[in-house]
């Protein structure tokens, strides 16, 4: 039965979500929801960073209460100097009433003279000779992926599909400032010059591509052509408009015609093109880099298969391509972004051979050397390489050990180059990452916890060659302005016993004000699957875990557990979900069932699961597999038919629906729709270019045809990543949700 003041809850407007009264006391005040989606919710930190060649000047933005400038620091002097104020690039822009406009993008010129600005999709100049900030595009389309050329005279970018070179040595005094259009066949949905398409961009980079690179000598330029006229488009429908706006997207579905993918390298002075011998034009050309000595171009190829990955050396002039090193796996070969070149032509190389990640060096012509990092750990990162003048060379790199639960940390390690030896720089708990110099051995350390959004500060030196005598010199922030992190409920970590005894992670909030005595409803929040790790000691910047925390606070329990198939387990997890999803990670959260009965404070009638993308996905199979064991779920953006999921993804676990038919229909949860019997929330924004709404949509008519109650909510104009005031909308959704299924 439901109270009478939360029934009246219910009947009031959405606004009134947030306020609806809480089903167990709780103690005031909860986090509110202005707190939660507050601008500074994550504390003010330094964001932008970048070392200056030399390593000795570090530029950050940072909004020190007045706006977002961009600072230098030279943290051997302890100087400080704010280079531009807010509303200076407003200014630079032409723009009439002086207002704030964000900077996107900096990075530092190679001769450390100047900083070269991104804002608004135009670039922009900042000269350290005087002459200030100066505005060098101003064009109605992005200039993408802007990079200046070694010697510092030029810099190239994409704009409209195709690939452009600006003169800027001596601007604006001496230089012509003029633009040249290096490629011009580029269109949209067709010829993609010196960018990437969407599923490169979203797959193969992560959302950090890149799409062309500068020879070490500034004479030429390796860039991808994508062909992406025969790659099939699907809509994307704006209703908001009288008549509804139709967005066309080049987008591969498994099985589907690929973008063409070539990667040429260019001869600035003769204006030709060299295209690569790469082989296989349906393979993905996945990484891109140039050997020191200018002569040939480092491709990672890999099958369409993806279970065989070659490191491939091109030679700049004529193309022709040899094998340095090869990496196969029967199921799928992961990639990282982890081979760096030493100035003498060797390479360090990422491999999961031994079935954890781990770096290795080479000679120039492909043979193994030695392993580099330690047994024992797994590298996320490569941080810092040795110079060539370095007798004991060491390389900096982030990590984590695999044992047990000290996997859900992040540490940053130096290892030598020449033997065994190596350190651990960070032994505390939390997640640290490291952004190096070059020549100095300075580098900022940032670090951040479950339940504190951390710091950062500058090492000078030492850290370089693994010596000690390190000074720290802490860089700005300033806490979250409506909240005190230390006050809201804190994470435990811990195992809990999973299939054929192997335990699985675990992280858990218990309810504020907790009595043992007491029974709790829990809400199970759940990722799963290959390269995904949810149970980490890590803040939370999307604001789900400070949700959590809420939630915690009006008397919810939050359990989350990772599966066998997750990043803990190593390879011979992962592969566990080949040619079949789901059923690992439904394992997983069955044991975490298993596990609340055996906590007397667990109410196990009332248990909530839910997740997004293919979280999302993930609660609908979970709750359609076994109907009844949890109470209620919310799938927000989940993949429901994998048919309909783009090829790079579900071709890497699944293969294509002609191979493994079977897979594709036991691992789609709408094909279970019809064994619904809990509350259901089903939430998508109609205008997601990764998971397309049509998944939804497709899983809620299913879901009608079976006869089965659904809720539903679908965000006009959003993406996969909904922004503020959508996202707080859903968040006010889903806790109206769990007080009313979840309630007493």
């Amino acid at each position: 039965m439901i109270p009478r003041p939360l029934l009246f809850s219910l009947l009031a407007p959405l606004s009134a979500f947030a306020l609806a009264a809480p089903v167990l006391a709780a103690p005031p005040p909860a986090l509110s929801y202005d707190a939660l989606f507050a601008a500074d919710v994550n504390g003010r930190s330094p964001d932008k960073l970048a070392w200056s060649p030399d390593g000795k000047r570090l530029i950050y933005t940072y909004d020190d209460g007045h706006g977002e400038g961009l600072w230098s620091l030279d943290p051997a002097a302890g100087s400080l100097e704010e280079l531009v104020r807010p509303g200076d690039l407003a200014k630079a822009a032409g723009k009439e009433q002086a207002e704030e406009m964000k900077i996107d993008g900096c990075q530092w010129s190679p001769r450390g003279d100047s900083l070269l600005l991104e804002a608004d999709g135009d670039l922009y100049l900042f000269s350290f000779a005087g002459h200030g900030l100066r505005r060098l595009t101003r064009t109605a389309g992005e200039e993408k992926g802007a990079k200046f050329s070694p010697d510092g005279s030029r810099i190239a970018f994409a704009r409209d599909e195709n690939l452009y070179l600006l003169d800027v040595l001596g601007f604006p005094d001496t230089a012509s400032g003029r633009e040249q259009a290096l490629t011009t066949d580029g269109k949209k949905d067709e010829i993609l010059n010196g960018t990437t398409d969407w599923l490169y961009w979203e797959e193969i980079w992560d959302r950090e591509a890149t799409g062309f690179w500068w020879s070490p000598d500034s004479r030429r330029i390796a860039y991808y052509r994508f062909d992406e006229r025969e790659t099939p488009s699907h809509p994307l429908v704006d209703q908001s408009a009288k008549i509804p706006v139709v967005k066309w997207q080049k987008y591969p579905t498994s099985g589907d015609v690929n973008p063409k993918v070539r990667i040429g390298v260019l001869e600035l002075s003769t204006g030709r093109t060299a295209w690569m011998e790469t082989g296989d034009l349906d393979q993905y050309l996945a990484r891109v880099a140039w050997t020191p000595d200018g002569g040939a171009v480092a491709i990672q190829a890999l099958s369409r298969s993806q279970a065989r990955l070659d490191l491939l050396r091109c030679s700049a002039g004529d193309g022709r391509c040899g094998t340095l090193v090869t990496e196969s796996w029967p199921t799928w070969v992961n990639l990282a972004d982890d081979l760096r070149f030493l100035p003498d032509g060797r390479f360090l190389w990422g491999s999961e051979r031994s079935g954890r990640r781990r770096l290795y060096l080479f000679n120039p012509d492909g043979r193994l050397i030695r392993q580099v990092s330690p047994d024992g750990w797994v590298v996320t990162s490569v941080d810092r390489v040795p110079e060539a003048d370095e007798k004991d060379p060491w390389v900096l790199f982030t990590g984590y050990r695999t044992e047990g639960l000290k996997a859900l940390d992040r540490h940053v390690v130096n290892a030598s180059l020449l033997d065994a030896r190596f350190q651990v720089i960070t032994p505390e708990a939390g997640t640290h990452t490291a952004l190096a110099a070059r020549h100095t051995g300075n580098w900022v350390h940032a670090w951040n916890t479950a339940d504190s959004p951390g710091g950062a500060e500058v090492r000078l030196g030492g850290e370089r060659n693994g010596s000690d005598g390190i000074k720290l010199i802490p860089l700005p922030s300033t806490p979250p302005a409506k909240f005190d992190p230390a006050a809201l409920p804190r994470y435990e970590f811990l195992t809990i016993p999973g299939p054929d005894g192997i335990p699985l992670p675990a992280r858990l909030l218990k309810p504020a004000g907790f009595d043992p005595g007491r029974r709790y409803p829990v809400i199970v929040y759940q990722y799963g699957g290959p390269g995904s790790q949810t149970v980490v000691n890590r803040w939370d910047r999307r604001r789900r875990d400070l949700f959590h925390k809420r939630m915690a606070q009006l008397g919810f329990a939050v359990l989350t557990v990772d599966g066998r198939s997750t990043t803990f387990f190593g390879k011979e997890g992962e592969d566990l979900d080949y040619r079949k999803m789901g059923e690992a990670n439904l394992a997983a959260q069955l044991a975490g069932v298993e596990y609340l009965k055996t906590q007397r404070w667990a109410d196990t009638s009332r248990l909530g699961l839910w997740g997004w993308s293919g979280g999302g996905t993930n609660t609908l199979f979970c709750l359609l597999s076994r109907p009844g064991v949890w109470k209620a779920g919310v799938a927000g953006a989940p993949v429901t038919d994998w048919h309909l999921y783009d090829s790079v993804w579900t071709e890497r676990y699944l293969g294509t629906p002609d191979e493994n038919e079977a897979g594709f229909l036991e691992s789609s949860p709408i094909n279970l729709a019809d064994r619904l019997r809990d509350k259901l929330l089903i939430v998508h924004g109609l205008a997601d270019d990764n998971v397309h709404p049509q998944n939804s949509v497709n899983m809620i008519d299913r879901l009608v045809q079976a006869g089965r109650p659904v809720e539903q909510a679908f965000y006009p104009g959003e993406k996969h990543a909904m922004r503020p005031p959508s996202i707080r909308h859903f968040f006010e959704r889903m806790e109206e949700f769990w007080v009313r299924t979840l309630g007493e």
